[in-house]
């Protein structure tokens, strides 16, 4: 009696312990339930490498790796109007647009962008390599100009989305990569029901007149302005509606949605979306884009095109029209 007054809390946690695993194993078959095994990567698509697992990768090329990751996560404290190396963007971070440094499932990763370039882009009407694309987002999304393709820090971007494409075949896109396409409205995208949400949803973070938060360094946004003259341009890939809702979809509110608990409908998301790219932002010359007009996708937003169909039709939607009017020109041809 004694030896268990001196030891009654130890031997309290071990009884709790057994009837806590009782309990368990007892509920795993009520009302003929079983408890399936949760495997490792089921269903979640791509997944990025580790630098913490990946024991191949050393010296210099480890260390262009990290830099260049870095260089996605904070383009602006390097490469922004402050920035420590050059002074050639807008003061968005590459990461504001592909989220987790271009990580994340259905948040515009880099998945696919190392098995898949180069490429034939219809856009350019060529045969684009990484750092063209790269180039790309620095002149449109981040609203500056080219970096240099020699420079190290194109060569540590490239490494590093080369890296993060390694185990992916030649050829592939894996499941989650870059940003998921939402299927068509029957009517045209409202940037007046936008606003309702943007107001509700989006406006704690982005700012009243979509101008952002800048962090307290003021080196980089916390939150993108996402329109003004800091935000991207009228060439960004997330000018198109199809593009800027999907990503929407999946991942606004920022690290509140997700690809399987996604917050906005599928209306909103196209509506938000019509809304932010109704607002005033920097022009971009487009001139050399879509040499072949009939290959434009039916959200963009800028003619001439080989369709017929408005240029407000074409921004807005709605799209099934014009994919159907397309479709009919295509048999004719035949």
């Amino acid at each position: 009696m004694n030896l268990l007054k001196k030891h009654w809390f130890p031997a309290l946690l071990v009884l709790l312990v057994v009837v806590v695993v009782a309990y368990q194993l007892g509920s795993s078959d009520k009302a003929g339930e079983k408890v399936m095994p949760v495997r490792s990567g089921e269903n979640l698509g791509w997944q990025a490498p580790s630098l913490y697992l990946d024991n191949e990768l050393e010296g210099e090329a480890r260390d262009m790796v990290i830099y260049g990751e870095e260089l996605i996560a904070h383009t602006s404290k390097y490469l922004g109007p402050k920035g420590t190396v050059a002074q050639i963007s807008n003061g968005l971070n590459c990461q504001n647009c592909h989220l987790d440094a271009g990580t994340r499932n259905w948040g515009n990763n880099y998945g696919a962008v190392s098995s898949t370039y180069p490429k034939f882009r219809d856009r350019s009407g060529g045969l684009e390599t990484i750092p063209k694309r790269v180039n790309d987002c620095f002149e449109r999304s981040l609203n500056g100009e080219a970096l240099d393709t020699t420079s190290k820090e194109m060569q540590a971007i490239v490494a590093y989305i080369n890296w993060l494409g390694k185990d992916v075949a030649k050829g592939e896109k894996p499941k989650g990569s870059g940003i998921r396409e939402l299927t068509y409205l029957e009517r045209a995208a409202d940037p007046v029901k936008g606003k309702i949400i943007y107001q509700a949803q989006c406006q704690s973070c982005h700012g009243a007149n979509g101008e952002g938060m800048m962090a307290l360094d003021g080196s980089e946004y916390s939150y993108p302005p996402l329109w003004g003259e800091h935000s991207y341009n009228s060439g960004a890939g997330l000018y198109r509606l199809s593009r800027f809702a999907g990503y929407i979809k999946d991942n606004m509110p920022f690290n509140q949605a997700t690809h399987k608990l996604p917050t906005l409908t599928d209306e909103e998301a196209w509506d938000v979306a019509a809304y932010v790219n109704s607002q005033p932002r920097p022009k971009k010359d487009l001139s050399g884009d879509w040499p072949d007009i009939s290959k434009k996708p039916v959200d963009h937003p800028f003619g001439p095109f080989a369709d017929g169909f408005s240029e407000q039709q074409h921004k807005f939607g709605p799209y099934g029209p014009i994919v159907a009017a397309r479709k009919a020109q295509a048999a004719n041809k035949k």
